[in-house]
This record gives C-alpha cells, structure tokens and sequence, in this order.
C-alpha cells in the first residue's frame, strides 16, 4: 500500500459513477419509507464508492469472514447508503432497498448486526471509533492477520468526549491497520457543526493524538483513493472535506434538511439530474482478501483444575475474580482482559502476570473500554474480560446498551461495590450498578457470595451469550461453598435450612455473610431463618424463592449492599408479585452514603447482622400479634 498508483481515468469514471449509484439508492429508500437521512448520506457518496469498490478486501457473499477488512459507520443515521453499498455489491436485492425502516425488513433506520453485514449496532454517536479500535487491536495483536479497519465518523458526533478516547487508544497502540474517515459535511442536525469546514483544526487535533492526518477533497475519487493509498506507522485520519446532500439541488449545504426525506416529486427530478451524469452502467467489483486470519474456536471453554479453597477461608471476591481469570486465561488462549487502570484492585493484574499479551490497558476512559471489548468480541475472534470499579460502568451506560443492541457477548466485572468498601467514600461505591445491568435486554447479573462461586461465575460467563456482569466485594469474607459446588445461572443456593424456619432472608456477597451471622445470633433465641444466595440477580430463580417463602409463613427479608431502587429488593418484589400470602421486606442503602469503616457503614444503612436480627424478630412478632 506505500506505493500509490493512481488509477486510470476509467476505474476513476467507475467509481464516481458508482458514488452516484449510492446518492440515487440512497434517495429511493428515503423516499419510499418517507423518512431517513439521505442528505448524511450523499456527502458520503465517494467515499463509500472509492471505500468498498477499490480500496477495501472483502468477499461479498461471506460478509463475516474472518479475514475481510472491517467497516464501521460510526454515523449510523447515513445507513441507507451503507445498505445501497452492499446492493451495488451484488449482496442485498435492489428492491430490498425501497422496504428501508418497515417492520419486516433488516434494513433498519440505522445499522444492526441483524444485517449480515454489520459487526456493531451504531447510531447513538461517538461510539462506532470504540469499537473500531477493539478490531483494530485483535488484527493487529491477537489475529496477528492483514485486515484493516475502516471507520466513517460525521463531524458533528466528533463533539462526542467518547471519539477522544478512541483516538487516544489507536495513537498510543499504534493502530497502523485503522483508518478513521471523518465525513466534514459541515452541518450538524439543528445547527452547523462547531468547527464547520475548518479541516485545518481536525488535522492538528489528529495529528496530536498520534495519528497521521490527510484533508481531502471528499467529493474526489482521485484524492480518496491516493488518501486509502497511502500507510505508515500509525493510525490514518482522513479528513475529508464534503458538503451534507451532495448532489441534490437546492439542498446541497444547506440548513434544516437533516434527517428529512425529499418529496416524491422533489426525488424523481433529483435522480433524473444524478442519473445524467453517469457515463457506464458497469459496476465494480471488491478485491479479495488475504485469507491469513487465523481458525478460532472459543466454544465450551472450561476452567482447566477445579478450584482449590478451603471453606472457612476469607478471599474477597474481587480477588478470585483475579485469579479465576488468570486461570480461565490458560483454558483458552483466546480468553483476554481489559482494564482501566484499576487492575491492581480489581485483580484483573493476576491475568496480565500470566498472560501479559493478552491484557490490554485502556487507561481511564470507561466507555472506550466498553467499545473496545465489544470491538474485540465481534466476529467471535475473542472472550472478553473488561473490568473497573462497578461504579464507573455508570458513565459506560450508553456503551453498554449499544452492545446489547449489538448482541454482543462481552463480559464485565464491576469490584468495589456498596458501602462495604468504606473509607473511600460514595463516589467509589457502586450503588446503582444492579438496577443499571437488570435493565439491560439478555443481560446476565452474577452476584457471587464467595470465592467459589466467583470461579464459577467467571467460567459460565466465558460460555454464556450477552452481556454479562459479575459483582465483586471488597471485603474478604470466608468462604462458604465446596469446590465441587454446581453452580448454574438462574439458580439459588439455599445456604441455610432447618424445619423450623420462620422467615426467608434473601442476601448476596457481604450481605449474605451478614445474614448467616444473623441466623447464628438469632439460633441462640430459638428463632430460625433460611438463608438464600441467589447467585445470578437475572434471571432470579422465582421457582426456588417461592418454595422457600411459603415454607416460612410467607415472610421473605432481602438485604443487600446497594440502593433500594432496581437492586435485590425490588427483584424479589417483581418475583413473587400477584402470590398470595408472600410479604417483602427490603434492607437496602437508602440515601448517599459517606466514608466510614465498613462494619460502621453496613452498621448506618442497616444491612448489617443486628438489622437483620431486628428485622427477623419484628417479621416473627407481627405474626404472633396476628394469631
């Protein structure tokens, strides 16, 4: 690729050609469906023509090989465009276009990996370079393959803090096979974009992130393509300079016609005056790619020894998590971690001691190392592993929520969580991080209590499709469960059981200690509890929590290390709602927290052992009073 070769004036009359194949394409389906933005996409035209018809190596029937370059439109608004590209291809019907946005076809108003040919769902802006990197960094570090990654951005999401934290990543890895495309159209959708056609501006703010930077006449196939040609030892940013709607008289640069379809009439005279310019019906064909991308298989991995602890011992969970990791590294050598600088208290430094290259640092820039691991996960070229403290998954939300629209099967761990991790305060303590993951569609949420159960965690996780979340403690606490303990998801461990049990108290990680010290305290009064681990939070094991409820009179206690809204509590509510005889009472931080020693916090917002017990005896004296 260091030698450019300019191509001759046919293949160059071919591609323009092409670009306004994909403006016509693009216009129908915005016309048909009577919304959409065509005006996003005609600016991208050549582009998209110079991109998939002379610079990108892919096979056209095979969109997921393994080896295929990578695209990601990261402006997912200009979709249709993307759908016209692949139907100039030969891979979508033509006619599949004009049924853009309906109910039954794959062609959605913006992409998503329902469409063969789309590895991440994008168009909530600034994410799409995220994940862009995570693919970038695979074939460069783990596939060791000759793919490159081609991502087109808008210039009004580069406003997004979240594109500055990819451009970081790719500068400071020296991502030499990403190719940012910025489409500087100048218009934004209500307002032009701040830096309007200044591309002097984006090119320092590349170059000063580490990338190599070109401005581009955007609407010049020549330029594009001696831009595609050219790669050095870093990113490239190409900087391209268009105007929004392209093409289409009386629209072109001009405000207020973002995201608006253009009239039937309006439409028809357009693409008549598009078409006049067309000189070849012929269409291009992609070049091949290398086939050097290696066979993975990451199904059916499983830990390599069981695990090895002593009941009794103390272990936070955070650090088997650590050490389950490292483990599960050596099962499969596709299993990687990502961190943002927290590795030494999440434990995930134990994985990078034993497998150091595949341990990727994302520094602290959360929501890229969502994007990153989603990027990484796609085409199942990895399992990923990414942690930090559960709290700051909170400014990830908006990531974690495209990965699921992306159907991504990624696996996060969030450490520190509740007021159990003490002196350093509320804002370390995630409080909020089980109602965010519950809310999240095909989402796993572990909550191991023990050391064990955190092993086990980690292995079904590595199995299990979707995103995954797995809740760590900072305490150590003894563990509880043998090492050939089963565990499955959606199933509860009853940890404490006798015939004489008078209420069900449901607790998870600290608190499900705090509540065997409570049955231990209240035994000596003769009162007896049964003592619930739920192990996953979703799905919740409904079955195993009703048995157990009416086997006590009904009376369910939960106590958990984490705000009232969306945690424990309110999952066993919306289990048994509608039962009848089933009470809940819910144990939970109710306001913001404070420093303090953990025994004292746990103490404050009583989710401690002498909550419990009072919680228990004023169950078990309602009842009496009652009878």
């Amino acid at each position: 690729m260091e030698d450019y070769h300019k191509p001759d004036q046919q293949t160059l009359q071919a591609l323009k050609d092409t670009a306004n194949r994909l403006r016509i394409s693009s216009i129908k389906a915005t016309t048909a469906a009577g919304s959409g933005h065509p005006t996003s996409c005609c600016s991208a035209a050549e582009i998209m023509s110079v991109l998939f018809f002379h610079t990108m190596r892919y096979k056209v029937q095979d969109p997921r090989n393994a080896s295929n370059d990578r695209f990601v439109l990261s402006k997912g608004h200009a979709a249709p465009i993307l759908y016209s590209v692949w139907a100039e291809a030969g891979f979508l019907q033509e006619g599949e276009l004009l049924n853009l946005r309906k109910i039954d076809s794959v062609l959605e108003g913006h992409p998503v990996p329902r469409q063969a040919f789309t590895d991440v769902a994008t168009g909530s802006l600034g994410q799409g370079l995220g994940a862009a990197c995570g693919m970038a960094y695979t074939g460069k570090f783990f596939d060791r393959a000759g793919y490159r990654v081609y991502c087109l951005l808008g210039d009004g999401e580069i406003s997004e803090g979240s594109v500055w934290e990819a451009m970081a990543f790719a500068g400071f890895y020296k991502l030499d096979n990403l190719v940012a495309i910025l489409d500087v159209n100048r218009l934004g959708q209500s307002d032009p974009a701040p830096l309007q056609h200044h591309v002097e501006i984006y090119q320092k703010r590349c170059e000063a992130f580490g990338w190599h930077a070109i401005i581009v006449d955007g609407h010049s196939v020549e330029e594009l393509c001696k831009a595609f040609g050219q790669a050095k030892h870093q990113p490239t940013a190409i900087i391209a300079k268009t105007f929004k709607g392209k093409g289409i008289s009386g629209v072109e640069d001009k405000e207020s016609w973002h995201g608006k379809p253009l009239p039937k009439n309006m439409a028809e005279q357009v693409i008549q005056e598009i078409d006049d310019k067309i000189q070849n019906k012929k269409k291009l064909s992609p070049a091949l790619p290398e086939e050097d991308a290696p066979i993975v298989n990451i199904r059916n991995i499983k830990m390599p020894s069981p695990p090895t602890y002593k009941v009794g011992e103390k272990w936070a969970t955070r650090k088997a998590y650590g050490v389950a990791l490292a483990k599960l590294g050596h099962a499969n050598d596709r299993v990687i971690a990502l961190d943002g600088d927290t590795k030494n208290s999440t434990f995930s430094e134990l994985f990078k001691k034993e497998h150091p290259s595949r341990y990727v640092e994302c520094y602290i820039a959360e929501q890229n190392m969502v994007s990153i691991a989603v990027g990484c996960a796609t085409r199942d070229r990895t399992v990923a592993f990414a942690s930090t403290f559960a709290t700051f998954f909170t400014r990830a939300f908006d990531q974690i929520r495209m990965a699921a629209i992306s159907e991504s099967n990624i696996n996060l761990c969030g450490s520190h969580c509740g007021v159990s991790i003490g002196e350093d305060g509320p804002s370390q303590m995630g409080l909020e991080d089980l109602c965010m993951f519950r809310a999240v569609p095909n989402a796993t949420v572990f909550y191991p209590s023990d050391a064990v159960a955190t092993e086990k965690a980690v292995e079904i996780a590595a199995n299990t499709k979707g995103i995954c979340f797995i809740r760590t403690s900072r305490p150590e606490n003894p563990v509880i469960y043998n090492n050939n303990e089963d565990f499955h998801i959606g199933q509860a461990k009853v940890v404490l059981k006798t015939k004489d049990d008078q209420v069900t108290v449901i607790g998870a990680g600290v608190t499900l200690h705090e509540a065997l010290a409570a049955a231990e305290q209240l035994r000596k009064e003769k009162i007896f509890i049964r003592v619930i681990d739920p192990f996953t939070i979703k799905p919740l094991d409904k079955k195993t929590i009703l048995e157990n409820a009416r086997a006590t009179k009904g009376r369910i206690i939960t106590v958990e290390d984490h705000y009232h809204e969306g945690g424990i509590g309110e999952a066993v509510c919306a289990a048994v709602v509608g039962e009848p005889g089933i009470t809940v009472n819910r144990l939970a931080v109710s306001h913001v927290p404070r420093s303090g020693k953990s025994a004292e916090l746990l103490k404050m917002f009583g989710i401690d052992k002498d909550a419990i017990v009072q919680a228990v005896k004023v169950a078990v004296s309602k009842s009496r009073n009652a009878e």
